[in-house]
């Protein structure tokens, strides 16, 4: 895990998570890029979505979290860049299926939907699940 690198944003909405997260990229030796937001001042969130997708498709960054009040619109905006498989997880389960079977790049977390400790214990395990292939890849690459 060590070896990734992350592209990491949020809107105000998610700001606090976002500098949780950043704790435990930095805990963990996991280099990472903060696009922003800087400050829990409003900001839109589809541009924050934009850069961390541009990050993660041009190869600069392996994978991509957002955090936003609730997920979704993160999770809409960074689908709309080609390439991208941004999954909203609320529970742990879905965290390793969506990189297991779908090899999500982009993991989008509700800070106003889940608890803090279950936010991060989400990105350890998305951070820690790799993509299976075989079935799985066929799928993927019918979305792609």
């Amino acid at each position: 895990m060590n070896h990734l690198k992350v592209a990491i944003g949020s809107d105000h909405g998610g700001f606090r998570y976002k500098e949780s997260i950043i704790d435990y990229l930095k805990i963990r030796d996991i280099e990472y890029i903060d696009v922003g937001t800087y400050t829990p001042e409003s900001c839109d969130y589809p541009e924050i979505a934009r850069k961390v997708a541009e990050l993660v498709t041009s190869g600069k960054v392996d994978r991509g979290i957002l955090v936003c009040g609730t997920g979704i619109g993160m999770s809409i905006a960074a689908n709309k860049v080609h390439g991208i498989r941004a999954a909203l997880c609320s529970d742990t389960y879905s965290a390793r299926v969506s990189r297991a079977h779908n090899n999500a790049n982009i993991l989008c977390l509700g800070e106003r939907v889940i608890g803090e400790h279950l936010a991060l214990d989400i990105t350890d395990i998305w951070l820690k699940t790799g993509f299976e292939g075989g079935r799985h890849k066929r799928r993927v690459d019918i979305i792609e």
